[in-house]
């Protein structure tokens, strides 16, 4: 029975070979192979690669799948040059000298899924050149010289889901250039001669998945670059030799899971710019000259599973660095600048399966008790992490240390401040202060300021907490009086010391006030009796003022003069004499009602004779 059935299942194979080679055979007798080109069966191929053609071979088998005309001199592509390969389903013309593709080349090419033109000597593809492609779903058009992607270019290939376009001259993209690419879900560009994002024609692509762009020429990224690609998932930005930051809405209306920004020159994590990514597993900012790593600002990435920073300017990571960070899997930081790495960086060191660590100047202190503790459960990604700065354990891998020795090499020594020596005391309002904290420790402590609120100073500002530990209080103010403290820490501890500062005010005017009379008051602190303001004045203000308003006056008549004088040089012989007189007045006048009185100053009246 058993034998039966076997023996069935045979026959069976055996006829559907004899088919499939009688098909492959009579396709072969019927369309003979042409020359130079070689030919195979099931699905039939026919590679003519480096062959010197200079044209595509008319004689090709009619039922051809696979067609490779790599390597040749191919110039132009002609109207309707493969119209006869109805059943063709990949077409490779890389690396030739194609410089023209006719209107309807690829015409009768219906079951063509894949196109490959790269490196070839295109410049402008014409509109309707795909006409006739309506299943392509890849387009390998990469490292030619294409100048401009005019409108509608690619609107046959309503089914095309990959396009690589990388290496070209890219200078402009037409708004409607990518319109009828509603199925594309990969996009490769090259912005080195771009002068923007082409953000309108991105537009049209509504079921974009993955962009990736290479050598944008842009310094900074502008605000809404990707607006409306809703679906976009990964994004790419890789040698970009000018990008140096990102605007605050630069990635806005975008989902990510994916960010790369690669070989750029980025000096500092974009942090406004991802805050709301809250989508977000992988982030690549490696080779970038970021130095520094904030803390508590990388927080809202709360789906964040590998962070890439490899090949930069690290100098430090300060705690709290990757706060919120709680499904962090995978942390590189390999060819750095860091000495250490603090187990505080991290939201949760149990998360961590990966940690690149290696190339980096690493001082094997307490600091990295941590990593060598859990050395043997985690991946170093290749090399593990040396240590390069500890004179007694230099050049020594992570993996050579002895479990029993580690509590005696990585150790750390608590900070002490140098002298205690009595400071600060009562200053007058106006001087500048100036506290010293020196400490010592091992890994060298870190100096911080608090103020008499218990907030930590600056470096900038009129109280200023310097870099060498001193507390700098410049024109010292009442406000500032208190007791301001010096915290010495380090990953062994901390010391502290305590000064008082107390700031004599300027004393305040004890003379009597100058009263001004009548319906005009200048305003003042404080209101007196009647609504009458009070201006405190001195005898040398007094003086000041009426010296001031003397000189005003002499400078007014003097002007007034000057003018008379050459006003009348300018009449010719006749001459003029100008008397100025002085005429007091009455201090008290009546008017001709003879009710009231008021009071007239003394004139100066000047005549002109």
């Amino acid at each position: 029975m058993f034998e039966g059935v076997a023996i069935h299942q045979w026959l069976c194979w055996g006829a559907l070979y004899l088919l499939t080679a009688g098909v492959a055979l009579t396709s072969e007798t019927r369309w003979p192979c042409p020359q130079p080109c070689r030919c195979y069966a099931t699905p039939l191929e026919v590679n003519c690669s480096d062959g010197h053609l200079t044209a595509a071979p008319i004689d090709l088998p009619r039922d051809t799948r696979l067609l490779n005309l790599t390597h040749n001199t191919i110039k132009t592509l002609p109207r309707q040059q493969f119209h006869n390969l109805t059943q063709l389903i990949d077409l490779d013309l890389s690396d030739n000298i194609l410089s023209t593709i006719e209107v309807e080349a690829f015409v009768g090419l219906q079951r063509l899924i894949t196109l490959h033109l790269a490196r070839n000597r295109l410049k402008i593809i014409p509109v309707g050149a795909f006409v006739g492609l309506s299943n392509l779903k890849f387009l390998d058009i990469s490292s030619n010289e294409i100048l401009v992607f005019l409108d509608f270019t690619f609107l046959d290939l309503t089914l095309l889901q990959f396009m690589k376009a990388t290496g070209n001259d890219l200078v402009f993209i037409s708004h409607q250039a990518f319109a009828g690419l509603s199925g594309l879900q990969e996009l490769q560009l090259d912005g080195r001669n771009l002068t923007a994002v082409p953000t309108e024609a991105l537009a049209q692509l509504g079921r974009l998945k993955v962009l990736r762009f290479y050598q944008l020429g842009l310094s900074t990224l502008p605000n809404y670059s990707f607006s409306r690609l809703e679906r976009l998932k990964e994004l790419v930005l890789s040698q970009c030799p000018w990008l140096e930051n990102l605007s605050g809405n630069s990635l806005f209306d975008l989902n990510l899971t994916s960010l790369t920004i690669r070989h750029s020159k980025l000096s500092a994590v974009p942090y406004v710019s991802l805050q709301h990514l809250v989508y977000l597993v992988y982030l690549d900012l490696s080779f970038n000259p970021i130095s520094h790593i904030q803390g508590n600002l990388l927080g809202a990435l709360v789906r964040l599973q590998e962070l890439h920073l490899a090949g930069g300017s690290l100098i430090s990571i300060e705690n709290g660095a990757f706060r919120g960070l709680a499904h962090l899997e995978l942390l590189n930081v390999s060819r750095n600048l860091l000495t250490t790495l603090e187990v505080g960086v991290f939201h949760s060191v149990e998360t961590l399966k990966t940690l690149g660590l290696d190339n980096n100047p690493l001082t094997c202190d307490c600091r990295l008790l941590w990593v060598v503790q859990r050395r043997l459960n985690l991946d170093f990604g290749g090399d593990p992490p040396t240590c390069s700065t500890s004179v007694q354990l230099q050049g020594w891998s992570f993996q050579d240390i002895v479990e029993a020795e580690v509590p005696g090499l990585l150790t750390c020594r608590r900070p002490r401040i140098l002298s205690r020596k009595p400071q600060g005391g009562s200053v007058d309002q106006g001087q500048t202060v100036v506290f010293y904290c020196d400490a010592e420790g091992d890994p060298a402590p870190s100096v911080t300021w608090l103020d008499p609120r218990q907030e930590a100073l600056s470096p900038v500002g009129r109280i200023q907490a310097l870099d060498n530990g001193t507390l700098e209080v410049r024109y010292a103010q009442p406000q500032d009086s208190g007791t301001y403290l010096c915290v010495a820490s380090n990953a062994a501890g901390n010391d502290s010391l305590t000064v008082s500062l107390h700031v004599q005010g300027f004393p305040s005017s004890s003379k009597k006030p100058f009263h001004l009379k009548g319906g005009f008051a200048f305003p003042s602190a404080s209101p007196s009796v009647n609504g009458t303001q009070t201006l405190p004045l001195d005898v040398k203000t007094l003086l000041i003022a009426t010296t001031i308003g003397f000189l005003s006056f002499s400078s007014s008549v003097g002007v007034c003069f000057v003018f008379i004088f050459f006003w009348s040089k300018s009449k010719g012989k006749i001459k003029h004499t100008a008397t100025i007189a002085y005429v007091p007045r009455s201090a008290e006048s009546t008017n001709k009602g003879g009710t009231s009185s008021y009071m007239e100053r003394s004139r100066v009246t000047m005549k002109l004779i």
